[in-house]
């Protein structure tokens, strides 16, 4: 498929499209998107060397689906209400881990947490310019996506700690011991817009 700048995202092909209508469809979307990325990083899965969340995972594919301005309007509730509920002491909280605290927005996660922002949205851009309609493209968007994230949360977490635990630590948990669940991810990822996409197109076959 051509890779063009006016394609539509998934969200766009469902539901209405302008109005009121669109705005309460939107509305519903960004809650759903909240509600599927704190589920997302409450899954753990066993593997070797650090269990995996679907954290990214979720980050990524609403990013594509949602679209640019969309995907980071969510990505940006899902960041708001988890500082708000740290803000208030709430015990339960919207990451992975149990609880998170003020200071969970300043620690190792801070940039990756950023880096979420930036890469849903550039992963919505890339959607709108079709990268979600073939496995091929949309592996490269997931791997643009992804890079984001590091690129933007790796320089933090050295920032932090490269002076006390030095550059081998600070890039074995900032990205080594996470490569494999990603490799799972982003493939699962991959595979699963362009299946949507194509269930869309023989259903308006």
């Amino acid at each position: 498929m051509a890779i063009t700048m006016n394609n539509k995202t998934l969200v766009e092909a469902f539901g209405p499209t302008e109005g009121t209508a669109l705005l309460v469809k939107q509305a519903v979307l960004v809650v759903l998107g909240i509600a599927a990325l704190t589920l997302a990083a409450k899954i753990r899965v066993p593997m070797w060397p650090v269990p995996v969340t679907m954290q990214t995972f979720a980050i990524l594919t609403i990013g594509a689906g949602f679209g640019m301005r969309l995907g980071l309007a969510t990505v940006l509730g899902y960041l708001a209400l988890g500082f708000v509920l740290a803000l208030g002491g709430v015990s339960f909280t919207v990451f992975t881990g149990e609880t998170a605290t003020l200071a969970y927005f300043a620690g190792p996660t801070a940039g990756y947490l950023v880096g979420f922002a930036i890469a849903a949205g550039a992963m919505g851009w890339l959607a709108q310019r079709g990268w979600d309609r073939s496995v091929a493209s949309m592996a490269g968007a997931l791997l643009i996506g992804n890079g984001i994230i590091y690129a933007v949360g790796l320089p933090w977490m050295a920032y932090l700690f490269v002076e006390s635990h030095g550059a081998a630590w600070v890039f074995q948990w900032g990205i080594g011991n996470f490569l494999i669940g990603d490799a799972i991810k982003l493939g699962l990822a991959a595979l699963l817009l362009p299946a949507i996409w194509k269930m869309v197109g023989n259903a308006r076959g």
